[in-house]
């Protein structure tokens, strides 16, 4: 067989409430339209009664009438099982907005990730409540955003957050290390379309400081882990995490330099796997099909 064309590669999704013979009618619709399944995962939470499912596929015959046949057959089994379901190309990229404070270690990550095409994403543009990372934004060619933020101009900020994001018609967006707690109103908002990231002594370890914190109660792990973004302070449903081992003979920096490692990785991983349609929320959990 001759290497699929990556131009004609797909992602399918899929998710109901479980009920038998679920993969064989969504991989029968694919066979049908001449999909050929080059990846495939599934899951049967047996808790919560739920099917997750992704596939990616090539399609032999690409052409528009082909897709949107496609899609017509999905819809329809779709509605009989209540599911929800989202079919892109492979080729697409999510259009994704950072938000960053003073801290520009997660920032520069994601920057360089998405410029090799690691992370299937654009960083469309960058919002700060501080000036200082705009000339590494512009460099790479990237709008630059500063919203100063005080308790007063909170609600006129984030107004300005999400006139930015309609403009640049943004997919996800991205709190890399931005130390601002969004309002209720706009964390529900993005439910489901916002990752954050944080070091996971929380809530150990909260306010000021938290390696120094760690190191003066001797810690024996640090880590850091990434989560939906949503009305409860970081306890959005976890995407991923990182993990540690460190010991009594490292110092507060020692710390700090590990925990900047962790949170790039966590950050990364979740945004990778989001771009990818890997995640699927499942109440406050998620299913992360890898």
């Amino acid at each position: 067989m001759s290497p699929h064309n990556s131009d004609s590669e797909y992602v399918l999704t899929f998710s109901c409430p479980q009920e038998a013979g679920i993969v064989h009618s969504i991989t029968g619709i694919l066979v049908s339209h001449g999909g050929d399944i080059i990846d495939l995962r599934q899951f049967d939470d047996q808790i919560t009664g739920h099917f997750f499912f992704r596939a990616k596929f090539c399609l032999t015959d690409a052409a528009e009438g082909t897709v949107d046949a496609l899609r017509s057959d999905m819809t329809a089994l779709a509605k009989t099982l209540d599911a929800e379901w989202l079919l892109r190309s492979n080729q697409s990229k999510q259009q994704v907005l950072v938000m960053v404070s003073k801290f520009e270690h997660c920032l520069n990550d994601l920057l360089f990730r998405t410029r090799v095409g690691e992370i299937p994403a654009e960083i469309v543009a960058v919002v700060s409540n501080h000036p200082d990372h705009r000339q590494l934004v512009e460099w790479h060619g990237i709008p630059f955003f500063h919203i100063p933020i005080t308790a007063d101009t909170k609600p006129e900020a984030e107004k300005k957050l999400l006139e930015i994001a309609d403009r640049f018609e943004v997919d996800l967006v991205v709190l890399a290390r931005y130390m601002q707690i969004l309002s209720d109103d706009l964390s529900r908002e993005l439910t489901g379309r916002a990752i954050n990231i944080h070091h996971s002594f929380l809530p150990s370890f909260k306010g000021a400081k938290p390696y120094h914190q760690a190191w003066e109660r001797g810690v024996k792990t640090v880590g850091a882990t990434a989560h939906y973004v949503n009305h409860e302070l970081d306890e959005g449903p976890i995407i991923a995490q990182q993990v540690q081992a460190v010991d009594h003979a490292l110092s507060p920096e020692d710390l700090v330099a590990i925990g900047r490692d962790s949170e790039c990785k966590a950050l990364a991983d979740a945004v990778k796997w989001h771009c990818e349609s890997r995640v699927f929320l499942n109440r406050n959990r998620t299913v992360v099909l890898r």
